[in-house]
């Protein structure tokens, strides 16, 4: 499929949305994404990008209570990960995200769960404060939180782009990865690579 996109020029209104790069969805994390830790190389090279074109970066991150309602032991269908100020609630190591870049925590009540870095955070005030108009969007994992950040970016009316390697699915049923990116793109956001945003700063 890279093959058949188009470069994207960046351009002022433009950030990096960078969703969930946490160490507890790493391989060895406490709810892994399969090959979740390469991204963090891809992603890398768009915050250079970005940087380079003095264009904003974001970072969400799960950022639960130690009783979460979405943990097993409360109920819910995920082992405990990104306990707040926890090691696995981490960024990834080696993910180079600048100084200025604007954390957005989420989830982090006990009774609410949010898979959307747009559900109950002050994100679309702060990309609209921003000027910000166009989402580049890569992280975990492809089918929970990319998944449903994106679609509440398309509702919202951001143009988004799916950076298709910038992005690693559960697949807890066998395809549910290429299902939501089937998702997303019906929903109108456009797909891209790393390799073309780089281009597009140059």
């Amino acid at each position: 499929m890279a093959g058949e996109l188009r470069p994207i020029p960046l351009r002022a209104g433009d950030a990096l949305l960078i969703v969930d790069v946490q160490s507890d969805f790493l391989p060895g994390g406490s709810l892994a994404v399969p090959r979740g830790d390469e991204v963090v190389a891809v992603l890398n090279g768009c915050v250079q990008a970005f940087r380079q074109a003095g264009l904003p970066v974001v970072a969400t991150r799960d950022w639960h209570p130690p009783d979460h309602c979405s943990f097993r032991p409360q109920g819910g269908p995920w082992p405990p990960h990104c306990v707040a100020g926890s090691a696995g609630a981490g960024f990834a190591p080696g993910l180079q995200l600048p100084a200025q870049a604007i954390v957005i925590s989420k989830a982090t009540q006990q009774q609410s769960d949010a898979y959307s870095g747009l559900e109950g955070t002050a994100l679309d005030q702060r990309l609209r404060q921003a000027g910000v108009g166009r989402l580049f969007v890569g992280g975990l994992a492809t089918d929970y939180c990319v998944l449903n950040t994106v679609c509440d970016a398309v509702k919202l009316g951001y143009q988004t782009v799916l950076l298709l390697d910038a992005i690693r699915a559960v697949d807890v049923h066998a395809g549910d990865g290429e299902r939501a990116i089937a998702r997303m793109l019906r929903l109108g956001a456009l797909a891209a690579s790393s390799q073309h945003i780089r281009a597009g700063a140059a």
